[in-house]
């Protein structure tokens, strides 16, 4: 698969190419299909229909790689969290975590269990893929998946997940040895069902400080990339904090690939990390509203890249406004270009 291939930074015929948030509502196929179910997390617990959505994107676009549709906060709904999606609102966790005994009821192990849904949609997604098209499972960062469960809702203050990393550290330490415990396994399930590569999404990595990011943030999402790498030694993983471009230098870890976010200068991510890691990303994704923005993105990109060690990526996930058409320009332009540095 020349999606693998290039996570470990062989040579390809040009630079493979996949979006974040590619199974999703800019699709008029995926929006009948989740018309279909009215409540969201219904929804991701239809093995068939989360399947079809992850197969959608690579019919419509022909990118090289599937990313397992589901969301994040599966992982503390089945450990017994109760998980609601509210219109205009978003992800709502109506009894968030405050204290250690509201800990304890939440149940790791189960969860994997659970999760078999998900393991039976990669399992079909895999089967329908063409063998040259590589399907990625994921799991957010346990910091990440951790303010989730702490604040109850999406937040821009993380003002209560920051009161107890400074007021009651010893928790939110237990919260995130819970949560990571039950994402190994987690993982370790996707892999056994077919996945053939790892993203760990760390979304609200650039909320802390540096040295509460290494100590509450990076810490544990590196033990993740380790226990991948040494139980799953065949299956690239892929790291992705968020805003965390002012000091990547200090990111070294058990990843395969790197991947940057728009918001850091892609020559600075290969000047502190491109030796070591491959990296993937990194246009703006408001540029797939024009195709001249489209080009002069991707060209950027490949002007420091070079074709070398690199993935094709936006640098968040695509809009649900965005059309079909210049998202299928964005990956044909990038395969076509590439392929001139890739000689």
């Amino acid at each position: 698969m020349i999606f693998v291939d290039a996570c470990y930074g062989k040579p390809t015929p040009y630079t493979p190419v996949w979006m974040m948030r590619q199974a999703g509502r800019y699709l008029p196929e995926y929006r009948a299909l989740r018309a279909s179910t009215s409540d969201f997390v219904a929804f991701c617990r239809d093995s068939e229909k989360a399947a079809e959505a992850t197969l959608q994107p690579v019919r419509a676009l022909d990118v090289d790689a599937a990313i397992i549709f589901s969301d994040i906060l599966v992982v503390p709904l089945e450990m017994g969290m109760g998980l609601r999606f509210e219109a205009g609102v978003g992800p709502i966790f109506d009894a968030p975590i405050a204290s250690l005994e509201d800990l304890d009821r939440l149940k790791g192990e189960r969860a994997v269990e659970k999760l078999d849904y998900m393991y039976d949609a990669i399992k079909i997604a895999r089967s329908n893929l063409n063998p040259d098209k590589a399907l990625i499972g994921f799991c957010g960062a346990p910091w990440t998946l951790a303010t989730y469960m702490v604040e109850g809702r999406g937040t821009k203050t993380y003002t209560v997940v920051k009161k107890m990393l400074y007021q009651n550290p010893q928790l939110l330490h237990s919260i995130l040895r819970k949560v990571t415990n039950a994402l190994k396994g987690f993982l370790d399930e996707q892999i056994k069902a077919g996945v053939n590569a790892v993203q760990i999404f760390d979304s609200w990595a650039g909320a802390l400080e540096e040295s509460a990011y290494l100590e509450f943030g990076f810490s544990y999402l590196d033990e993740l990339c380790a226990h991948v790498k040494e139980n799953h030694p065949g299956v690239p993983v892929i790291a992705f904090p968020k805003g965390v471009g002012a000091y990547i230098s200090n990111l070294k870890g058990h990843f395969d690939v790197f991947g940057v976010d728009w918001g850091t200068p892609m020559k600075a991510a290969k000047e502190a990390l491109g030796a070591d890691y491959v990296l993937q990303g990194n246009m703006e994704p408001t540029r797939l509203y024009d195709t001249l923005a489209i080009e002069e993105g991707v060209d950027s990109v490949l002007s420091v890249m070079r074709g070398k060690r690199h993935i094709f990526n936006l640098g968040h996930g695509i809009l649900p406004d965005v059309p079909v058409e210049n998202a299928k320009y964005f990956i044909d332009y990038v395969r076509k270009t590439s392929a001139k540095y890739c000689k």
